[in-house]
């Protein structure tokens, strides 16, 4: 039977627990353990500058959760969820889906996270001033999409869900898997906060319908997960995209289209992404040198690779597995948000 609670008993229950990483000189960055009563695993609170705060969670409850919330106002605020399931009685966001929210009033609701699977989320909260400050220029000289996410603020939040593409799934795994500390740790989870922001206006702009973007069927849109299955399972030699549509069943330019709409990037651009991502793993778990760890996933030349791994990641691999090591790594966080879900 699902555990019911009020926000304030909610944030209690976080009172009560002793944070295992006290806040820092250079950042304000403080993990909690989750609380018992409800589960087990971390939460983490890292506030980048007055008005942007992250939030890092990774918990896994006993029994289904519900939030009670009363109207209250609401910051400008966004999401993504890695794993887990939640729920409203409008809405219910799975594991792979953004949600975004506008500044304003949010109503009396009620929230229900799941027990079902650990749940593994990343959020953000930007007060309307600290966005307006960031843009940098007059609200009414943008674009519609942005002058939407500072919603007056007497009057109820405008929201937004979606699949999250390939490109916020990578930057959210890289704010999980920030390899710096202190002062350069702050600058590179901000620049990555922001970079979401924009990923995520991306997707809540109002669609550009050209004559060509048919809608996918179905039918094509299993196909084309089946090829991104294909790629992944033959990353090391990857067939080309005419011989991974014919393999699918489906001509090639609505592979390519279809990549694009499902995963928001190209077929190999996913792959792309995916090898650095499995190299990344390889050089937390496994005792290989970095030319071993370039053909592991498929990358023939390692310069090529070293150099792809630092635009992704912000540093050479070397430098990425020497800073794992050396580190006292902090406890990755997590539970569900005591604004909105």
């Amino acid at each position: 039977m699902p555990i019911t609670l009020a926000q304030a008993d909610f944030a209690e229950l976080f009172d009560e627990t002793e944070a295992s990483q006290p806040p820092t000189s250079e950042l304000d960055d403080t993990a909690w353990d989750y609380p018992t009563a409800l589960g087990q695993g971390h939460y983490r609170s890292i506030q980048l500058r007055e008005g942007l705060d992250l939030v890092i969670a990774h918990y896994q409850l006993w029994d289904d959760l519900i939030i009670q919330l009363p109207e209250r106002p609401h910051p400008l605020e966004y999401g993504l969820l890695l794993s887990g399931h939640c729920r409203d009685q409008h809405q219910s966001i799975k594991a792979g889906q953004y949600f975004v929210c506008s500044s304003g009033i949010a109503p009396q609701e009620q929230w229900e996270i799941l027990a079902t699977q650990p749940v593994i989320e990343v959020n953000v909260h930007i007060e309307p001033e600290r966005f307006c400050e960031f843009i940098g220029y007059p609200l009414d000289t943008t674009t519609r999409a942005v002058q939407k996410l500072v919603g007056n603020p007497e009057q109820e939040y405008l929201g937004w869900t979606g699949m999250a593409t390939a490109p916020l799934q990578m930057v959210a795994q890289q704010i999980l898997h920030c390899p710096y500390q202190g002062l350069t740790q702050r600058m590179y989870l901000e620049s990555k906060v922001w970079e979401l922001m924009a990923l995520l206006i991306e997707q809540i702009s109002e669609p550009q319908q050209s004559a060509c973007a048919s809608p996918l069927k179905a039918d094509d849109i299993e196909r084309i997960h089946h090829a991104k299955n294909i790629l992944l399972q033959q990353m090391e030699q990857p067939p080309s995209l005419l011989e991974l549509a014919r393999q699918v069943g489906l001509n090639d330019c609505t592979l390519k289209r279809g990549f694009r709409q499902v995963f928001g990037t190209t077929a190999f651009g996913y792959l792309h992404r995916y090898r650095l991502e499995q190299a990344r793993c390889l050089l937390e778990t496994e005792d290989l040198n970095i030319a071993e760890v370039a053909q592991r996933v498929g990358f023939a030349d390692r310069s090529y690779f070293t150099a792809a791994f630092r635009k992704q990641f912000g540093c050479n691999p070397g430098v990425y597995r020497r800073a794992q090591r050396t580190r006292v790594k902090p406890n990755i966080p997590l539970t569900p948000q005591k604004n909105s879900a």
